[in-house]
C-alpha cells in the first residue's frame, strides 16, 4: 500500500519569501533570453512559462524565425542538458530511444547494454515534429506523458526536469504526417511565431550581420528550476479563477447548449486542457510578478493552450473560421 505524503502548506510570509527568489531568477532568465531574441516578447513568454509550468510547448512558425535558436538559447540560460533530434520520414524509434547491444567481456561473456538515445536529456528539441512516422511519434508519446521508455521490455527513467520543445512549420506540408490528437494533448501550449516587428528585425540585422553574434549566458540550474515549478504547483489559485477555467473549456466542447458551438467545432478540449490553463496561469501569474492567477491570465493564455485540442466543423472550414476564431469569440463571451 502506497502513502501519499502531502507537502506542508506554506504561509503566506514564506510564500512571498520564496516568490522574491524567484522573480529574480526569472528576471535574469528574460535578461539571458533577451541578449540572443530580439523581439518576440510574447513567443519567449509564452515558451517560459510552459517550462516554468512543467510542460512542453509545440513552436509553430515558417522558416527563420529563430524557434532553433530560442530552444538552444533557453537551454543555455536555464543550464538545462540539451538535445537535438532533426525528424525525418525515416527517423525510426530506436534512433530517439536508444538500443541494446551485445558486448563481450576478456572472460568471452557476453551481455546486453543500452545505449541511451538523443531523448535522454532536459531539453529535448524535436525539429520539424510532424515529418516523422506516426510510428516514431508513438514512441516520443510515452515519454513525453510518463517521462520514461521502455526498450527491450525495460524501463529508463528519463533526466529531471524533462521538456520537450518541438518545432513545426505550417506551410509546407508534403512529406508530413500529422500529429496525432493524443500527442498533441500532450503539449502544455501550441506557441505560434509570428514575423518581428519592423523595429526588432532591424535589430537583428544590425545585430547578427557583423563579425560576432550575442552569446547566451547560464544563469540558472536545473535543481532551481525544478524548485521554481514546484514552487508554481504550490500557489493559491482564487476561486474564481477555478470557475473561469471550467466555464471557459466546457464552452469550447459542443453538446455544451451553445448553438454555435455545436455548429463550428467538431470536437473540444478535454479536462487536461483545463489542469494546462490552471498551471500555466499560476506560471504566467509569477512570470509577471504577481502571486496568485488571475480571469485576465485565462483570457491570455487560451489561445495557446485551447487551439491545438479542438477540431473545426466541415462547416467552419467552408466559411474560413479558424481555431483562432473560435476561441477569440468564446473568451469575449466569457469577459
Amino acid at each position: 500500500m502506497s502513502v501519499i505524503v502531502k507537502e506542508p502548506a506554506l504561509t503566506e510570509a514564506e510564500m512571498v519569501t520564496q516568490a522574491e527568489r524567484a522573480l529574480e531568477d526569472i528576471a535574469r532568465v528574460r535578461a539571458g533570453v533577451g541578449r540572443v531574441i530580439f523581439g518576440q516578447q510574447s513567443v519567449v513568454e509564452r515558451t517560459l512559462v510552459a517550462i516554468m509550468a512543467g510542460g512542453h510547448a509545440l513552436l509553430v512558425g515558417v522558416p527563420g524565425l529563430a524557434k532553433t535558436k530560442l530552444v538552444e538559447t533557453l537551454g543555455v540560460v536555464l543550464g538545462l542538458d540539451a538535445s537535438r533530434i532533426q525528424f525525418t520520414p525515416d527517423l525510426m524509434p530506436s534512433d530517439i530511444l536508444g538500443s541494446e547491444v551485445m558486448e563481450q567481456d576478456e572472460t568471452g561473456r557476453r551481455s546486453f547494454r543500452f545505449l541511451p538515445g538523443p531523448i535522454f536529456a532536459q531539453l529535448l528539441m524535436a525539429d520539424e515534429i510532424n515529418r516523422a512516422s506516426p510510428r516514431t511519434q508513438s514512441a516520443l508519446l510515452q515519454s513525453m506523458q510518463e517521462y520514461h521508455v521502455t526498450v527491450a521490455g525495460h524501463r529508463h527513467d528519463l533526466p529531471k526536469p524533462f521538456h520537450v520543445l518541438a518545432t513545426q512549420n505550417p506551410l509546407e506540408q508534403e512529406g508530413t504526417y500529422p500529429l496525432p490528437e493524443a500527442q498533441l494533448d500532450r503539449f502544455l501550449m501550441q506557441v505560434d511565431i509570428l514575423y518581428p516587428d519592423i523595429e526588432a528585425e532591424r535589430r537583428i540585422l544590425i545585430e547578427t550581420t557583423g563579425t560576432s553574434d550575442a552569446a547566451a549566458e547560464n544563469v540558472m540550474s536545473p535543481d532551481r528550476l525544478l524548485e521554481i515549478q514546484q514552487l508554481i504547483r504550490r500557489m493559491p489559485v482564487p476561486e474564481s479563477v477555478v470557475e473561469a477555467i471550467l466555464r471557459l473549456v466546457r464552452s469550447a466542447r459542443p453538446g455544451q447548449g451553445n448553438e454555435e458551438v455545436d455548429r463550428l467545432v467538431a470536437w473540444g478540449p478535454g479536462p487536461r486542457a483545463s489542469q494546462a490553463l490552471t498551471l500555466c496561469a499560476r506560471a504566467r501569474a509569477l512570470y509577471d510578478g504577481r502571486l496568485a492567477p488571475s480571469i485576465d491570465d485565462v483570457h491570455a493564455l487560451a489561445e495557446p493552450v485551447l487551439q491545438h485540442r479542438m477540431a473545426l466543423s466541415f462547416a467552419a472550414r467552408a466559411e474560413g473560421t479558424t481555431v483562432r476564431d473560435v476561441i477569440a469569440q468564446l473568451v469575449k463571451s466569457e469577459g
